[in-house]
């Protein structure tokens, strides 16, 4: 554990345990990959750091309150813009999937200064956390109204091992749309609503998918859930699995929609990216990312991620 201080004023909270040792990518391994740095102990536990987030126009320092699939900016801190630009571009460029980065030892020193030793509020931007309620409707026809008379796309169903450079042999072969790879490619489902809140079809690819999903979790916990779902009946069926790479993009939408992820309104914007069907080769887990429009592979030592379940309409 890194060196900690105990008061830190952010509007009427006093806040303490400050971990200088954390960073984004620390972070990620902690709370997010199960396998990370043996740190967290039950779900309610809280840490707080300062990282350099680099999103908006001008980076900017913040402080992130992080624990078991919990992350929110608590607080902006209104340090020297070319103190703040030079961490930056320190660091180099960051990875398309996060624009985040640990501070550097003179950004410590002047949070050390004015924030913590000698405490500046003007300095220190409290951050009100906004509760969104998201639109759970689907918008969609019933499937019953639906009308199709071509030929059904059968994607890939069996779980797949591929090397990174056929990643894009797979998305070019069904033109999905890939923001890196083919963002020119479009893949048109006809999507249904089955009527029981839970559930949607389409008639292009002969998939129901769930329009919710599973919550992060590593492969072995998500498997579980897996299995719970169909010892369960969800949604009357036992056959729900993990999608393949290409059955996971066929749902990918060239354009954000209104929850700022590349889908359907109709899905939950809650699972951001989820696990599929693929391993990589030589190693690592394949993803599709909703929010970057994009897959991804990671490595097996962090291998969590969400879950959007799918089967055949035909069985």
């Amino acid at each position: 554990m890194g060196t900690l201080f105990s008061k830190i004023q952010v509007d009427d909270r006093a806040i303490a345990a400050i971990d200088w040792e954390m960073t984004p990518d620390i972070s990620f391994g902690t709370f997010e990959s199960w396998g990370g740095r043996e740190r967290v102990r039950n779900n309610d536990e809280l840490i707080y750091y300062f990282y350099v987030s680099n999103w908006g126009d001008e980076p900017v320092v913040c402080l992130m309150e992080r624990g078991v699939k919990h992350a929110r900016i608590v607080a902006r801190v209104h340090a020297p813009q070319r103190m703040v630009s030079d961490c930056v571009r320190a660091q180099g460029t960051s990875s398309i999937f996060e624009k985040s980065y640990a501070i550097d030892r003179a950004l410590k020193q002047w949070l050390l200064d004015h924030v913590v030793d000698h405490f500046d509020e003007s300095v220190v931007e409290a951050v009100v956390e906004k509760i969104k309620v998201e639109d759970r409707s689907s918008g969609l026809p019933p499937v019953a109204e639906l009308e199709f008379d071509g030929e059904c796309t059968v994607l890939p169903a069996e779980p797949a091992f591929f090397v990174e450079r056929e990643l894009s042999e797979r998305i070019a072969r069904w033109n999905f749309y890939d923001s890196k790879l083919n963002p020119q490619g479009s893949f048109d489902n006809i999507l249904g609503d089955n009527g029981d809140g839970l559930t949607v079809t389409d008639l292009r690819t002969g998939l129901m998918w769930q329009r919710g999903g599973l919550d992060i979790a590593s492969h072995r916990v998500l498997r579980r859930g897996i299995g719970a779902l169909n010892d369960q009946g969800f949604a009357g069926f036992h056959d729900w699995r993990l999608p393949t790479i290409e059955e996971a993009l066929s749902l990918m939408e060239p354009t954000f929609n209104g929850k700022g992820v590349h889908l359907n309104p109709c899905f939950s914007a809650e699972q951001p990216f989820i696990l599929v069907a693929a391993q990589r080769t030589p190693g690592g887990y394949w993803f599709v990312d909703y929010k970057q429009g994009r897959a991804f592979w990671s490595s097996g030592t962090i291998p969590g991620g969400f879950g959007r379940l799918c089967r055949r309409v035909d069985g």
